[in-house]
């Protein structure tokens, strides 16, 4: 089969806080065309270095204090990170010492 020209994949962000809980969003503009490596690159440091975290949904606002986060994932991962402050070509291993 061949794949055809589709709308851009969502990244796919999951904040985790330190009360247990966590929230989910797509965003959908880290993927667009021509949104360059370096662009991403800036806005997610950008919005990293902020104390107040500002999601837009269709229906509200949300306002996340970063200080609540101990831990944020995103899929699929962006290749283009790189530099200072980056592990690069880590492997997840937890899963393989798990007793079973």
């Amino acid at each position: 089969m061949y794949s055809q020209e589709s709308e851009p994949t969502p990244t796919y962000i999951t904040f985790h806080y330190l009360n247990g809980q966590s929230d989910s969003f797509n965003i959908h503009h880290l993927t667009e065309p021509g949104v360059t490596r370096q662009d991403i690159r800036q806005e997610i440091r950008r919005f990293l270095s902020e104390g107040w975290w500002v999601v837009k949904l269709p229906d509200e606002t949300l306002f996340i204090n970063a200080s609540q986060v101990v831990k944020i994932e995103m899929k699929p991962p962006i290749t283009s990170l790189e530099g200072e402050g980056v592990l690069s070509e880590a492997q997840w291993v937890t899963a393989l010492n798990r007793p079973r």
